[in-house]
């Protein structure tokens, strides 16, 4: 798989601002504990909700264009061939930008381990492909009975 001239498919419907396309590459390689998905979003898109997981590692890797990236630190504008990397937890959050004058193309690794994902700006985490808001959460005795 070549990474700057692989045709990679429209994604599914997204928000308007959150348009990108999206292709796997370790289901091409065959990987079963490394994550890869090369993705592409035009100027004016933002590539996901700004997010932080607990339980897995990222790496980003620009292969063209020069998209911003937002982390805890600020943003700042990459290039091709810069490598960036989001440890798991908070201080690894991050979300990718499109203010540029062509599409940009990132592909993030990330290690397969269960995990959630949380994104602060929204106030909800993920987990087992549900979406929760943190503020209705739940004390942890609440609705428990003792059976004894």
């Amino acid at each position: 798989m070549n990474l700057s001239d692989a045709t990679i498919p429209p994604a599914e419907e997204t928000p308007p601002g959150f348009a990108f396309s999206e292709v796997s590459a370790s289901e091409r390689t065959g990987d079963e504990l490394i994550g890869a998905t090369l993705y592409e979003f035009e100027p004016g898109n933002q590539l996901w909700p700004y997010h932080f997981h607990v339980g897995n590692e990222e790496w980003g890797i620009v292969i063209s264009g020069t998209p911003t990236l937002r982390t805890p630190e600020g943003e700042r504008e990459l290039r091709a061939g810069d490598v960036v990397g989001f440890q798991q937890g908070e201080a690894g959050a991050h979300t990718f930008y499109n203010r540029g004058s062509e599409p940009s193309r990132v592909i993030i690794f990330s290690t397969l381990r269960s995990g959630y994902c949380t994104y602060p700006d929204s106030d909800k985490v993920t987990s087992g492909g549900r979406v929760f808001r943190r503020s209705d959460a739940a004390g942890y005795w609440d609705g428990e009975e003792s059976g004894a």
